[in-house]
């Protein structure tokens, strides 16, 4: 393949046909899509999902990929946040026909932390890009040490993956905690921020590090509490997100500081952008 060929493989689309949805909330959708061919993608990437007619969005992978045959299935979790993810939320279901390119970005750093404990702090759809890091570690639930997940939502009907939360629970040396911010009849854990959680976290600080992806206030909040803790600036790994378009760097949109998300991103170690994450407007 030559480099113009190269550059053009980048952007090339998979046909892909929706073969599973679930109403994960108001306003979200988890749609499984299946394509033929080989796909291989880590824990934390993306996928620009492109909407016929209408255009395209970058969307974190809610699941590992699945091999089927001589297809792949993918999972997205989406909430209606603009014109194409309300199209994908309302408009796309089982048996519609949209575009996948991609995997793109710099997911969660899995080999590097092998041996130590993990503490996973999601809030809102930003548990999506968590949570194939989690099938991941239980999947090689060896290599890794204690886990602590900490999944946050405004109320109970917004708390993604309901469904498999238990599983969650019954992973070997594992504690899970769930807060929303709103309390309603029946809700039995904490109500409160996900990052008040990390008061009871069980790890060992000098042996973990911290994943951390939703609302930029949160994970600012959650990073000065795990420092408080004694969490090491190069143990934060944190998932961004801005605007982007061309996924690979390109065109600039994401830009953060000197890094680009879609292509540097969107997983960081904080200590590499600490100058730029309490900035505002960057």
């Amino acid at each position: 393949m030559d480099r113009e060929e190269e550059k053009l493989s980048i952007f090339a689309f998979r046909r892909a046909i929706v073969v599973n949805e679930i109403e994960e909330a108001p306003n979200v959708k988890t749609l499984a899509m299946k394509f033929s061919g080989d796909y291989n993608a880590s824990p934390g990437q993306f996928n620009m999902i492109y909407v016929y007619g209408l255009g395209e969005v970058p969307i974190s992978l809610a699941n590992l990929p699945k091999s089927v045959g001589r297809s792949t299935v993918v999972e997205h979790t989406i909430r209606n946040v603009g014109a194409i993810t309300k199209a994908v939320v309302y408009r796309i279901s089982i048996g519609s026909i949209v575009g996948i390119r991609g995997p793109y970005g710099r997911g969660w750093p899995l080999n590097e932390v092998e041996g130590r404990d993990i503490l996973i702090i999601g809030g809102g759809i930003g548990m999506a890009p968590l949570r194939p890091t989690i099938k991941y570690i239980e999947k090689s639930r060896e290599r890794f040490g204690r886990i602590n997940i900490l999944f946050g939502a405004r109320t109970p009907q917004d708390m993604l993956y309901k469904y498999e939360l238990d599983s969650f629970k019954s992973i070997p040396n594992t504690k899970l905690m769930l807060s929303v911010d709103t309390y309603s009849n029946g809700w039995q854990y904490y109500v409160g921020f996900v990052t008040d959680l990390i008061n009871y976290v069980d790890t060992d600080v000098d042996n973990a590090v911290a994943f951390l992806c939703g609302p930029e206030p949160m994970m600012r909040i959650g990073v000065k509490k795990l420092l408080d803790k004694g969490f090491r600036k190069d143990c934060l790994f944190l998932s961004l997100e801005r605007r982007m378009r061309c996924g690979v760097g390109v065109c600039g949109t994401c830009q953060f500081g000197q890094y680009f998300i879609c292509r540097n991103g969107p997983v960081f170690r904080y200590s590499d952008i600490e100058d730029y994450i309490w900035v505002e407007g960057i």
